[in-house]
């Protein structure tokens, strides 16, 4: 199939250059900090800018310099300030904060360490980039609270706008609307394979088309067309149920060696198709150097995002000092990446090579213990659906400017909307594509690139 293999190679090329180009773009804002530039003196609620002089040590490494300005900044609150802050407590931030990171789109990492290795050593070095790239994230989430605090910006648009400047606000809005619709369109894609895979459990031979077009015209577009959906909140609930099962389960099989042959006997289960049994190579931890390697980094850019809600949770924690939400996070991004790095290695070390771009297409129709798992994640999937839904369609209507939205127009955007999303995902059929895609462009900028201007520059 030389095709099919020329066309990967360019999707990966593609996204190789992305990665690329971001980092550059990082690197550029990092020494764009050498100097630093002032110190904020908070005194009362008001802002004093005071000019820092040269630096002394002109040779030192960027990342020090870079640190240097970020602890350029006294703060001295102002009376009061000790109760500022909404009503949250840091158990409930921080629960909320790893159920809105650990979604759906974690179940497809596994495809990405399967990108570069096919051996079980090359979880090593995937762990390694797990974990240092939670750790960037969960800095740039931090830096998004800081700016917050210097400016009392409400969210991220407005953090841009009162640290960069007005005028390109646009920029991180636009950002934020197209990776939520990423989101959505990833949700859609999931929704098509784990429904057809329920059916096949229930014995009914559905295809991945119907079953999509089926859910979302009876089940998706009624949701969405909800005025008020704040009686789905409660139901994200399920999304981390969902995912702690969904991990168990997966621990459960592997340790069982369910997928795979022992001494000459059959193994408990089949994998769902041929190409998605078992195998494994000798690419192991030395395979990351590979360019390969760079899909499982754009994957991770998205797996972390949560950062376009990092304003409402530094507004909402009660006391919100630096210290405090800096707490909120570290703890937040810690879960985060032990969940990534269980679920991924769970599914990596039971398929190999063979990892599906959502690795619940892997396990067996006939395996009841992952059937649930589908259930679990397929039901968390459409109660949060609408609630990403309408977060984009909004996006969009206020990229176009449309400021008069009566009931009629919002409904006949939703439809024009969701037609576009399910066409997209009957044509687009891996995840993992999508999520790296996302990540190598709107998820960099928007964990990298952005808080560390908007920090740059408040």
């Amino acid at each position: 199939r030389p095709h099919k293999r020329r066309r990967r190679s360019t999707m990966l090329t593609m996204t190789m250059r992305l990665v690329i180009l971001s980092l550059l773009l990082v690197a550029a804002t990092a020494f764009a900090g050498v100097t630093p530039p002032r110190s904020v003196l908070v005194r009362g609620g008001a802002r004093t800018v005071v000019p820092a002089g040269p630096s002394k040590n002109q040779v030192a490494s960027s990342t020090a310099r870079y640190a240097d300005a970020a602890v350029a900044v006294e703060e001295i609150p102002p009376a009061g300030a000790t109760e500022g802050g909404g009503t949250a407590s840091i158990s409930n931030e921080i629960f909320n904060l790893v159920k809105g990171i650990v979604g759906a789109g974690v179940l497809s990492l596994p495809a990405g360490i399967a990108a570069f290795g096919n051996a079980p050593s090359a979880m090593v070095p995937a762990m390694g980039l797990i974990a240092s790239i939670g750790v960037l994230s969960a800095y740039g989430f931090s830096l998004i609270g800081r700016v917050c605090s210097y400016t009392g910006a409400s969210s991220y648009r407005d953090a841009w706008s009162k640290s960069v400047g007005e005028k390109s606000s646009i920029l991180p809005a636009a950002f934020c609307t197209f990776k939520t619709l990423s989101a959505v369109l990833a949700y859609s894609m999931i929704l098509a394979d784990t429904s057809s895979s329920l059916l096949a459990t229930a014995g009914l031979k559905i295809g991945r088309t119907p079953a999509l077009l089926g859910l979302t015209s009876v089940v998706l577009l009624p949701l969405c067309w909800l005025k008020n959906l704040s009686s789905l909140a409660p139901f994200s609930l399920l999304g981390s149920i969902g995912m702690l099962y969904t991990a168990a389960a997966m621990a459960i099989r592997y340790f069982q060696k369910a997928y795979i042959s022992k001494g000459g006997n059959p193994a408990r289960f089949t994998a769902a198709a041929a190409e998605l049994a078992p195998k494994f190579g000798s690419n192991g931890a030395s395979a990351v150097f590979q360019p390969s390697s760079f899909i499982l980094i754009c994957m991770l850019s998205t797996a972390y995002m949560a950062h376009f809600n990092a304003p409402k949770f530094y507004s909402e924690l009660k006391n919100n000092t630096i210290d405090r939400f800096n707490t909120v996070v570290s703890s937040s991004f810690g879960i985060s990446i032990a969940l990534f790095a269980a679920i991924s290695a769970m599914g990596f070390l039971t398929f190999g090579q063979g990892s599906s771009g959502l690795i619940l297409n892997n396990y067996s129709t006939s395996d009841t213990l992952m059937s649930l798992s589908r259930i679990a994640v397929a039901v968390s999937l459409i109660f949060s659906y609408p609630l990403a839904f309408v977060g984009a369609r909004d996006g969009v209507m206020d990229l176009m400017k449309v400021k008069e939205r009566t009931m009629g127009k919002l409904n006949a955007v939703t439809v024009a909307l969701l037609s576009l999303i399910t066409m997209a995902a009957l044509v687009v059929k891996d995840v993992s594509f999508v999520l790296a895609f996302a990540g190598a462009t709107m998820g960099n900028a928007l964990i990298y690139v952005f808080p560390a201007l908007m920090f740059r520059s408040a």
